[in-house]
């Protein structure tokens, strides 16, 4: 895996850990901030999309087959399930629970899809990182102490997780076929499935347009800057595996974001630094370079 490779991967943890920390705080919102997120990524992405369209338009045309449009709509039918998947969890439990879990169980399921269904047999350094991503992972969301998931709302926080885990493995394997395998544009197939996540949710707006302007008082900037960070880090993810990196070696490889989480927490808002968060931090960084020798 080259440098800029990695860069792309390592810019897209930060800005998904960054977007997760905001989505947390209108979790009570549920699918109306959704819907806030994706209108304004939308209409963001809009120009950016156009331009890539037009580019392949001058150079080659553009073929759309049955194939890529019916990928294109399971795509964003997932990552629909995801959205709403992650704000409920979040409702229900606290963040230090759902998105490690989320994030810890996603990986695991994509490298398995990545070896299965795309025919990329993991070398044994690979699933050595791999392990110990996902053991940092645990280590940093718990501090060595498995009684963090027997909280108030700690079972519900493994059950939302791991569900929306299984979904962001989905996503992932769909979304990395439909760029390596069907030569989609990674903005265009993100743009495509925030289009289609907006049509569908339309109807909770359209039933009631003054209830939803009230409900997003106070979070309006919030949705702005979520519908602006997450599709650029996910589109940056697709962009690596456009490159020709790896999915089962870019999928486990994200979970930084949770490395860089606890990080910004120890040096920004001065939280405890425990010694079991420092050993995770250290196990996962010890993970990512495996992987990206791998």
């Amino acid at each position: 895996m080259t440098l800029a490779t990695l860069s792309l991967v390592v810019l897209a943890s930060c800005l998904h850990a960054g977007w997760n920390l905001l989505a947390k705080r209108a979790a009570h919102i549920g699918p109306l901030f959704v819907f806030a997120y994706n209108l304004v990524a939308c209409i963001a992405y809009a120009p950016w999309v156009l331009w890539r369209l037009w580019q392949a338009s001058a150079a080659d045309g553009i073929s759309w087959t049955w194939a890529a449009a019916g990928v294109v709509a399971l795509s964003g039918l997932i990552h629909l399930a995801y959205s709403l998947c992650l704000q409920r969890g979040y409702q229900a439990a606290d963040l230090s629970v759902v998105y490690p879990v989320a994030r810890g169980t996603g990986p695991m399921l994509s490298s398995l899809g990545a070896v299965i269904l795309l025919g990329e047999p993991p070398s044994e350094q690979a699933l050595a990182g791999l392990g110990l991503v996902v053991g940092g992972i645990g280590l940093i969301a718990t501090q060595g102490r498995l009684a963090a998931f027997r909280r108030p709302g700690g079972v519900a926080g493994v059950r939302w997780g791991t569900a929306t885990g299984g979904l962001i493995a989905s996503y992932t394997v769909v979304d990395a076929y439909a760029v390596k395998a069907l030569g989609i544009a990674p903005v265009v197939l993100d743009w495509c499935s925030n289009l289609l996540r907006f049509v569908l949710l339309a109807p909770v707006v359209v039933a009631d347009p003054r209830r939803a302007w009230e409900a997003m008082r106070g979070f309006r900037l919030v949705a702005l800057a979520v519908g602006l960070m997450s599709p650029l880090s996910y589109i940056l993810v697709l962009a690596a595996l456009d490159g020709g990196a790896p999915l089962s070696l870019v999928a486990p490889m994200r979970e930084m974001s949770m490395m860089i989480g606890a990080l910004l927490g120890m040096v920004v808002l001065r939280e405890a630094a425990g010694p079991w968060r420092l050993v995770g931090c250290a196990v996962l960084i010890g993970g990512v370079m495996l992987l990206s020798g791998g």
